[in-house]
């Protein structure tokens, strides 16, 4: 109304040059239509009719509808365009607002991550603070920052080595104080830029990622020797339960030898004395046997409250190694909400290894392999761990020998793995079982006391 109200003002005061009328009310409609909504803007385009119909004197009705509905028309079709102005201004407005956002998230992300733009020399142009860590740049633009070429960062860095290798080489990288350290830089090319960048060089400090390699192949060998203790004794246990037997054959026949000796007279005396010296060590070596079975079999092992997750967490670099060397993809589902028990690391380990070595021999040769470690609470006394695979399984006629000693399908194989596997299990108080895995292949499980279960055996 107020819209309309100054255009009849202007109208009233444009009379004194000239005869003006419904041209006056055009733009009461466009500043309604640019402020309120289609019904306002309705209101106005009436409220104008209204007032040039009671203002302006017509020679005949025909005429005044005709010039109220053409004043109509106009009149909307300018709102119209108003609406329209409106709609894309709110758009370049919400437009400009997302691409504020999306320029400060870019901001962000260059600010965190480590990014160098270079001319077509390999002179720095751009340096992103994380690269300056990482480079041992000092902060801010400059001589010493941003001016310098590549190659006084990374020694021998040039773009086409850089272009070639797609990311795969390791530079040496050299900071200020002298120290170098491994990078990887990947390369992106930005053809006929005006600003001069000519290319995008991503950095990773591979520092600590080698450093993490390091402790897995520390790790990897000492459960490698952890595995060879083991194997030793079983395979000592098995040649003690072996040996026994004809010991105990030869240490018989022996004293019945001495006793037919002995009815020959003074003429066997000095056999039999030899026989009993015989027998005498006969006997020394089966004692001897017997106490290394003993001691393997009541070997004293202190467990220690372990958390699942962690221990899987240490091995994850060896696990990493066994997944690139055998192109398997190894997954580990562990509920870390209570997974304490009672285990000994290294040995519980070695055990996973074990189970994880073979799964994965398992799958030789076969593409999309899958190895699955879960562990799950089973009762308030057992946490059962699992590794199961995707490959062949194993044939229900050697069910009843994988964990036998000595007992191998491998060529190359000396049939130990699951005979220490089971081992290392029952001397944590469980047993190792083998079923058909979900997955397709084998899967072994074994349960393990959890915290306060039971006291260290």
């Amino acid at each position: 109304m107020l819209a309309v109200g100054c255009a009849l003002l202007a109208r009233q005061a444009l009379e004194l040059v000239g005869h003006f009328y419904y041209l006056p009310f055009i733009p009461a409609v466009m500043a309604t239509a640019m402020l309120a909504r289609r019904g306002a803007t309705a209101a106005a385009v009436a409220l104008s009719i209204a007032a040039n119909v009671a203002l302006v004197p017509r020679e005949s009705h025909a005429d005044t509808v005709a010039n109220a509905l053409l004043f109509t028309v106009v009149a909307w079709f300018v709102a119209e365009m108003c609406w329209r102005q409106r709609a894309a201004g709110a758009r370049a407005r919400a437009l400009s607002r997302s691409l504020a956002q999306r320029n400060q998230m870019l901001d962000a992300i260059l600010a965190s991550a480590p990014i160098v733009t270079v001319d077509a020399t390999g002179g720095v142009r751009f340096m992103s603070e994380s690269a300056r860590l990482i480079l041992g740049a000092p902060s801010g633009r400059g001589p010493d920052a941003s001016d310098r070429p590549m190659a006084d960062f990374v020694p021998g860095f040039n773009l086409a080595e850089a272009g070639e290798d797609g990311g795969d080489r390791i530079w040496t990288g050299r900071r200020p104080d002298g120290t170098s350290y491994p990078l990887r830089i990947q390369l992106g090319v930005m053809p006929d830029n005006p600003d001069g960048d000519h290319a995008t060089l991503s950095l990773t400090d591979l520092t600590q990622a080698q450093a993490a390699d390091a402790r897995a192949r520390e790790l990897h060998t000492q459960l490698n020797r952890v595995w060879r203790l083991n194997s030793l004794g079983e395979m000592a246990a098995s040649l003690a339960h072996e040996l026994n037997q004809p010991l105990s054959a030869a240490a018989t026949y022996l004293h019945a030898s001495q006793s037919e000796m002995e009815r020959a007279g003074l003429m066997g005396q000095s056999v039999a004395r030899s026989i009993d010296l015989a027998k005498s060590q006969l006997l020394r070596a089966g004692a001897i046997i017997k106490r290394m079975r003993e001691l393997l079999a009541h070997e004293s092992r202190s467990l220690g409250v372990e958390s699942v997750g962690a221990m899987l967490a240490d091995m994850h670099g060896v696990l990493g190694m066994l997944q690139r060397e055998g192109k398997v993809i190894i997954e580990i589902d562990i509920d870390e909400a209570d997974d304490h028990v009672r285990a000994e690391r290294i040995q519980f380990q070695q055990a996973v290894l074990n189970l994880v070595r073979n799964a994965v021999e398992a799958l030789k040769g076969q593409a999309d392999g899958r190895v699955r470690i879960t562990g799950r609470p089973v009762s308030d006394d057992l946490f059962e761990m699992c590794v199961e695979d995707s490959g062949p399984g194993i044939d229900a006629g050697e069910l009843d020998t994988i964990f036998r000693p000595l007992m191998t399908t491998k060529a190359s194989g000396m049939g130990l793995g699951l005979s220490v596997t089971r081992t290392i299990v029952e001397s944590h108080g469980g047993t190792l079982n083998v079923a058909r895995s979900e997955l397709g292949g084998a899967a072994f499980s074994f349960s393990l006391m959890r915290e306060g279960a039971l006291e260290d055996v």
